[in-house]
């Protein structure tokens, strides 16, 4: 089919959906050329501009965006092999397909090295250069779609542990991107396992220091004694066992992010040298003399209430204030029950993959517990109970049965006289008492002294529910 009139076989009753919006220049220097393509293109809905030189082709792809050129190869002066580079330097991203009559393999090989997607003789057949366009635009688009997925995967990487879409939550991703490129000191609050140092990393994973170390210390953890070596590090002989000097986590986080944990528990004489590093970028090794300049970016976190801390002289107030620049607060599960299903299908499939099992389905029964429970311990006692869930799990579904007794108490009357009418008050509480107790043993490994310490009673008392109860101490204790 000749390049002269526009093809009878194709359906121009109306224009291609698929071409809506889509843009075209064409550069031939033959008018009559550029007219039959145009009428062609514009009847299957595509948007066409004209070029009757390189000179001019090259200026009209200044002002415009497009989504594919149609380039002659024979054009007066510059040849549309030689003005090729010159458009891929401009728009690298557009399909060019070449048009030429001297469709020798040598002007083919010269027109993809240059960066031509495709080839077309004349004449040229309407249909197939109609689908030899579409299939251009289509994979250059398909391409950027991958290239902009793989952007926004990347993005997403540093919250790929943090689960959420509730309110409260939106508002902390938000938060925690604007915040993240500065080099501000962030506060992190809120109760235990709620996943401050999930959202610093996100803060560092986000932030220009990304390629920089992540040094996490939980202050809390640390003896008193050993933290200010810890943190800022020793030379030898400063104190007994400083064999050998050694770098503090100041200096190894150099150039990066030192999340500061718990810090809410921090001894008043160390949070005065806090202040000072915050304040100085400088600090000394434990026994040294010589004074070391360090960028470092701080994000803390606590539990505690510092402002309260302030106020009954357990934190410094000027520390406080060079904390609490940008503050940001954790909210607890109970207040985001709407992702508790997500949080529980997410650690299900992550202890799952790590055991090698298939992921149980949470029951209607087992997800009606989940909702209606407090969560004192947040989301790490959420991942515990589904951790529990995958590895006791027998079957498909993740049963009411399968979840921690403190869970499943609410359920323990109405279960129990329903199995047995005659049962009293007495056998109701006894039952319940058993369960909690033995799901402690259980999570302590039987060690009855690590679980009467949880509990808060002598190991006497304990021992005697444990007799009384008639439970069986399935292993022994950890030494």
């Amino acid at each position: 089919m000749s390049n002269t009139a526009v093809s009878d076989r194709v359906d121009h009753s109306k224009p291609s959906l698929h071409a809506q919006g889509q843009k075209i220049l064409i550069i031939d220097d033959e008018a009559g050329i550029r007219d039959s393509l145009e009428t062609l293109l514009a009847l299957e809905g595509f948007r066409v501009d004209l070029a009757p030189d390189g000179r001019t082709g090259l200026d009209q792809l200044t002002r415009s965006t497009y989504d594919l050129l149609l380039l002659d190869l024979a054009l007066p002066g510059e040849s549309g092999i030689d003005l090729l580079p010159r458009i891929k330097a401009l728009v690298p991203d557009v399909p060019v397909i070449m048009i030429t009559a001297y469709g020798t393999v040598g002007n083919v090989v010269d027109a993809i090295r240059a960066g031509a997607s495709n080839f077309v003789q004349k004449p040229w057949d309407n249909e197939k250069l109609l689908a030899d366009i579409r299939l251009a635009i289509g994979k250059t688009r398909a391409e950027q779609e991958v290239v902009q997925l793989k952007r926004t995967l990347k993005q997403r990487v540093s919250f790929e542990n943090i689960v959420g879409k509730s309110e409260p939550m939106l508002r902390l991703f938000d938060l925690v991107t604007q915040v993240a490129p500065s080099r501000s000191t962030v506060l992190i609050q809120g109760e235990s396992g709620t996943g401050k140092e999930l959202i610093a990393k996100a803060i560092h994973s986000h932030s220009p220091r990304r390629d920089k170390p992540f040094i996490p210390v939980n202050t809390g953890a640390v003896p008193s004694d050993l933290l200010e070596s810890t943190l800022f590090g020793h030379e030898r002989g400063a104190f007994t066992s400083a064999v050998a000097a050694k770098k503090g986590l100041f200096e190894v986080a150099d150039g990066g992010t030192l999340f500061l944990d718990e810090i809410g528990t921090m001894r008043m004489d160390m949070q005065a040298k806090i202040l000072r590093v915050l304040q100085d970028r400088r600090f000394m090794h434990v026994g040294g003399t010589q004074e070391i300049q360090v960028d470092v970016r701080i994000v803390a976190a606590t539990n505690v209430n510092l402002q309260q801390a302030v106020k009954e002289g357990r934190f410094r107030e000027d520390l406080f204030y060079r904390l609490n620049v940008i503050s940001l607060e954790l909210p607890p599960l109970r207040s985001r029950k709407e992702d508790i299903p997500l949080l529980a299908h997410h650690y299900l499939k992550f202890y799952a993959e790590e055991n090698g099992f298939s992921p149980p389905e949470l029951s209607t029964d087992a997800l009606r517990l989940l909702m209606d429970y407090e969560w004192p311990g947040n989301v790490r006692e959420l991942e515990n109970a589904m951790e529990r869930g995958v590895v006791l799990s027998n079957g498909p579904s993740l049963t009411p049965d399968l979840l921690p007794a403190q869970l499943r108490g609410n359920i323990f009357s109405s279960a129990l006289m329903e199995q047995r009418p005659e049962a009293s008050l007495f056998d109701v509480m006894e039952d319940i008492e058993r369960r909690i107790i033995s799901d402690r043993l259980e999570r302590c490994n039987w060690n009855q002294t690590e679980a009467s310490e949880f509990f808060h009673i002598p190991l006497s008392t304990l021992n005697q529910k444990i007799k009384r109860l008639n439970i069986s101490l399935k292993k022994r204790p950890r030494e």
